[in-house]
């Protein structure tokens, strides 16, 4: 399996992108009332071009990572944004004596579309994860647990880069029905629909592909209810487009979904924003319309308790002429021979 390359574990914005960057989040902070931004090394921290591992500290004239962000953020500051995902222990540790707010309400709006280089930084990780998934069906699944497949496909997921899993289901048979399924030992037997998803980190960039795969031979009545998953992944892929609500991708899931007869089966969550974080805006339900940039992986899926289920997520970009898929991995109903 090949790497990522170098470029792509250094993905960010030349220098006149990185000031506009920091222009727009400091706007943003006056907008808001903030007078200091405190990241831990996270997304965020990311996305202002911290790879240092300390916290980051923002202010209107300042920018330093830092292991003493009280020394830093300035005196009498009355509202501090910390980042959401702060430990415990970290914001204790802050000793600012100042309102905290989450920083997510300045900086996640502006993370919202990403730029051409983090397209091209997500589509790398997405081609990475499709490669794990290519030589996963290289593999002998017959009479293997779960568990031990899961194992083989961290290996792969090493090879090929991934600095971070951030999750990894394999589940067969009935499992398949399960959404939040941890590999077990329940053995991969012929006859049985196989789940199989990769979410992890390449390049700082997240992508998550996941298809379903049959064993030897699909189960009875598999076929025809995955044939209305890729319905509903068509339907949902034509509502990503500029001007649409958000929201329109789960109405157009739904309604193939519904009038299939599986409405009762449906997952309740079709999918989410993608990007520096695995899941990050838009997010359907909220009150907002896609724009050029954003980033979206679509993730329809149908659970039928204790007979099976099938879940398809792929990464997308909204285009201005409309969606783009990032991947290329098919969609056709692969059937293991092993």
């Amino acid at each position: 399996m090949t790497p990522v390359p170098d470029a792509a574990r250094t993905a960010a914005p030349g220098p006149q992108a990185a000031a506009a960057r920091l222009a727009a989040v400091r706007a943003a902070m006056d907008e808001a009332g903030v007078d200091a931004l405190v990241l831990r090394p996270s997304p965020d921290a990311r996305f202002l071009g911290s790879v240092q591992g300390e916290f980051l500290v923002v202010t209107q004239d300042v920018v330093a990572e830092t292991a003493d962000p009280a020394g830093v953020v300035p005196q009498g500051a009355r509202r501090v944004g910390v980042d959401p995902e702060m430990r415990v222990r970290e914001l204790f540790g802050l000793a600012i004596e100042a309102e905290l707010v989450p920083a997510s309400s300045v900086l996640w709006p502006l993370r919202l579309r990403k730029e051409p280089y983090e397209i091209e930084a997500v589509g790398r990780a997405v081609a990475a994860a499709e490669e794990v998934l290519g030589q996963a069906l290289e593999l002998a699944w017959f009479g293997a647990t779960e568990r031990a497949m899961a194992y083989r496909l961290r290996v792969l997921l090493a090879e090929s880069g991934c600095e971070e899993l951030l999750s990894l289901r394999v589940a067969a048979g009935e499992h398949t029905a399960r959404p939040a399924h941890v590999p077990g030992e329940r053995v991969i037997n012929p006859g049985d629909a196989l789940g199989v998803s990769v979410c992890g980190r390449w390049g700082g960039y997240c992508a998550e592909v996941s298809r379903v795969f049959a064993v030897a031979e699909p189960p009875d009545d598999f076929e025809a209810m995955y044939s209305v998953v890729l319905a509903a992944h068509r339907a949902g892929l034509a509502a990503v487009r500029p001007g649409a609500p958000v929201d329109e991708v789960a109405r157009a899931v739904g309604e193939v979904i519904d009038g299939s007869g599986y409405g009762r089966f449906a997952a309740a969550h079709v999918g989410r924003g993608v990007g520096l974080g695995h899941d990050e805006g838009p997010w359907p339900g909220e009150d907002a319309v896609f724009e050029p940039g954003m980033v979206f992986c679509l993730e329809p899926a149908i659970y039928v308790p204790d007979l099976f289920g099938a879940r398809v997520a792929d990464v997308v970009v909204c285009a201005d002429d409309g969606p783009v898929p990032l991947g290329a991995y098919p969609h056709a109903l692969h059937v293991l021979d092993r």
